[in-house]
């Protein structure tokens, strides 16, 4: 016997009412929303939530959530995809393509500019002195990411004990991030197939808190758009599309330049991480910083906490500091391209292959996303992932704390595992008083991310000039 369907969004008699929102309206909205998305994805989630379902009441609270939980199992930042969602669901592909793309390039823009700067003029005392405080700040926001995340994963014995094991693997055995990841799911996948307790919960950012907007109430209402019920040609047609768009330069690249070729490496790199990255932005940059550090050489551990700075500085994703990866990598592996030209094309190529996977994964799966709902064994794997990248952020943290607060580091040999300790006479002071003030700023007054990072910045930029 078929169950009965009491969700509006899978019931057929439940009308679809044109929402009368102008594009043109959407679109100015959807730049608002992108210019004002600082502090993480948790932010930029509040943000979205606060403008759409409460201001303007184009969706109701359900069906944002729902979108959510989505964006939240697919690889990339769950942020963006879920504008790109919304926007598919108010005006179609366009909306969606707009949506996205608007969210992103705020930040893009201006990662652009202040890369720039960062190789101009990155030697001047008061530069340095303003990336000096802002990676002694950038230590603090990530200590406060671990325990956020935790708090809201580790509810359990289990839990604490998948992030501790991913820690371990990372950490000390170097195991790959994606097989921790998948791992992880594979854990929590079948945990929730057995309806083990400890596997019960959800991921998400909490609860929106406030009164809740219905579906009901808004201007999209309770029915599902044409052209958001599934539709397997479209569906091919559209993914296709992407798909040609995301590998072709990669194909090209490898073809023309060869797979040693920087311009190829970061095609490559970012394509993979596209697929893998899985967990949030803060677990995923623990996996390209160590790539992009110790693998590719292609910045220092120092200049990756710089990238992270004026990531958490501008608007759009966390994870945009990965332009900044790319423009340093071609900036100084020019292949006979003037160095700020091969660097501006670095920037663009990773941005290009690290979000328009984005855009695949919402228009191939969300017109099916309605079997998705209520799936536990699905919600017990998001669960699973989210406390392994507990462990994972841990070791973000703890790697930022070595390059940040120690001169020199050393490697230790440990029964056959290989870690780096620092050098504890290499301590470097003024840091460490600035990460413990940014620390006791955020943790102890609650200061604003923003706030902080600034006042960090400014007090740096003092330090170095008049030292």
């Amino acid at each position: 016997m078929s169950p009965v369907l009491t969700d509006p969004l899978e019931r057929s008699d439940v009308p679809y009412r044109d929402h009368g929102i102008p594009f043109g309206e959407a679109m100015r909205v959807w730049a608002r929303i992108a210019a004002l998305s600082f502090g993480g994805p948790a932010g930029q989630i509040a943000v979205m939530h606060r403008i759409l379902v409460d201001e303007k009441k184009w969706i109701g609270e359900e069906r944002f959530l729902h979108a959510l939980n989505y964006c939240m199992l697919l690889p990339g930042p769950e942020a963006q995809q879920l504008a790109a969602y919304i926007g598919w669901l108010l005006h179609k592909t366009k909306g969606g393509l707009v949506a996205g793309a608007l969210f992103v390039l705020p930040g893009f823009l201006a990662i652009l500019g202040l890369s720039y700067l960062y190789v101009l003029l990155g030697h001047a005392p008061l530069i340095e002195g303003l990336f000096f405080g802002l990676k002694a700040a950038v230590l603090a926001v990530v200590v406060q990411a671990v325990v956020r995340v935790g708090s809201r994963a580790l509810k359990n014995n289990v839990m604490r004990g998948i992030a501790a094991a991913a820690f371990v693997a990372i950490f000390f055995l170097h195991v790959p991030f994606p097989l921790i990841v998948l791992t992880a799911a594979l854990a929590g996948y079948i945990g929730g197939r057995r309806g083990l307790a400890a596997f019960k919960g959800g991921g998400g950012h909490g609860s929106t808190g406030g009164n809740v907007v219905h579906d009901r109430d808004t201007a999209l209402g309770e029915g599902l758009p044409d052209h958001a019920r599934p539709n397997l040609a479209w569906s091919l047609k559209i993914s296709g599309a992407l798909l040609f768009l995301w590998l072709a330069p990669v194909i090209l690249l490898l073809a023309l330049l060869g797979p040693d070729d920087v311009f190829t490496r970061i095609a490559t790199f970012f394509s993979q991480m596209a697929v893998v990255t899985f967990g949030g932005a803060y677990a995923v940059l623990a996996y390209v910083a160590q790539e992009a550090v110790n693998t590719y050489g292609w910045l220092r551990p120092g200049e990756m906490l710089d990238g992270l700075g004026l990531a958490e500085t501008t608007p759009g994703p966390l994870i945009m500091v990965v332009q900044f990866v790319g423009f340093l990598a071609a900036f100084r592996d020019a292949t006979g391209l003037p160095p700020l030209v091969a660097a501006t094309l670095g920037a663009i190529l990773t941005t290009w292959v690290t979000f328009l996977p984005c855009f695949l994964w919402i228009f191939a799966g969300a017109p099916f996303v309605e079997r998705l709902r209520g799936n536990r064994a699905l919600s017990a794997a998001l669960t699973a992932i989210t406390a392994a990248v507990v462990g994972v952020i841990l070791n973000l943290a703890l790697w930022f704390a070595i390059h940040t607060l120690f001169g020199e580091v050393r490697e230790v040999r440990i029964a056959g595992t290989v870690f780096e300790t620092p050098v504890l006479a290499s301590l470097n002071l003024p840091a460490l008083l600035l990460a413990a003030g940014a620390a006791i700023a955020v943790f102890r007054f609650k200061v604003g991310m923003i706030p902080a990072l600034f006042a960090c910045a400014g007090l740096g930029a003092t330090y170095v000039v008049l030292a």
